[in-house]
């Protein structure tokens, strides 16, 4: 695996720092990997919402400064709530952001911070709207992007049967295009009794295209990956065993001594 962390982990220190001199930090501390969030992006990004978008040459400042590293790049699209459009200019300039940062393999991860009544049990729970993913996937596919899938309000298996359902509706290479980013912490947090582990083995291999790492402790958000609720070293060795030398982030919290909790977080997941 790819060990990386991601912009959102820095938000205390952005308004004091550039988006090089914090990637300059986390090399520092051995990140290998960089996924670049929306709204965390510094003088890198501009706008909110639906009006956000990337600001190119500045992605691709910081893409040139560190050309050992591997980037992809993160966004909320309500794709799985909503209708969205897949020549719309925010997905256009997202795709855009994605090829210019991605290098060989642009990636380009969505999530979509929406609630749903119940997890999704069988093909007929999903909403409509979320076989949008369709349209969005061809498009990307169309212009050499793959692109992951989150929902934290939604289990591994439930995102898992949404991702196969979209891949039987488009021609099978821009299906293989899509998959998801499974976060075993964000299901541990919204359903406890579950077994997110065992749903994260379950996955084919070619399913999960990035994952993130994160702890809690008695249900509370921990600062590095260590010992917790959650066995993050099972997880290293579920996802070492499939396979997977994808990216693997550290998604911690936003802290005063991060880079220092990241370095911990890379040192606990090595040993």
């Amino acid at each position: 695996m790819i060990y990386g962390a991601i912009t959102n982990s820095w938000r205390e220190q952005l308004p004091s720092s550039t988006m090089k001199e914090l990637v300059g930090q986390a090399v520092e501390k051995g990140a290998k990997h960089i996924e670049l969030r929306q709204t965390c992006l510094g003088e890198c990004e501009s706008g909110e919402g639906p009006d956000w978008r990337p600001n190119l040459d500045g992605l691709k400042e910081v893409v040139q400064e560190y050309p050992n590293l591997t980037f992809d790049l993160a966004m909320a699209l309500p794709c799985l709530s909503e209708k969205i459009d897949p020549l719309g200019d925010g997905f256009q300039a997202a795709l855009a952001g994605a090829k210019l940062v991605g290098a060989s393999q642009p990636h380009l991860r969505v999530v979509d911070p929406a609630s749903f009544d119940a997890a999704w049990e069988t093909p007929n729970d999903i909403p409509e709207a979320a076989l949008g993913l369709a349209g969005l996937i061809t498009e990307a596919n169309r212009q050499g992007v793959i692109m992951s899938m989150e929902n934290s309000k939604q289990p591994i298996r439930s995102m898992a049967m949404l991702i196969e359902t979209v891949r039987g509706m488009v021609a099978a290479d821009a299906g293989q295009g899509l998959g998801l980013c499974p976060d075993p912490t964000n299901q541990l947090r919204q359903f406890p009794d579950s077994d997110p582990l065992a749903e994260l083995d379950a996955l084919p291999l070619d399913m999960i295209k990035i994952v993130h790492f994160k702890q809690l402790r008695g249900g509370e958000t921990h600062p590095s990956v260590d010992e917790g609720d959650l066995d993050c070293l099972k997880m290293r060795d579920i996802l070492d065993a499939k396979g997977y030398n994808g990216a693997a982030i550290m998604e911690i919290p936003s802290d005063d001594q991060v880079f220092e909790n990241l370095e911990s977080s890379f040192q606990y997941l090595s040993s």
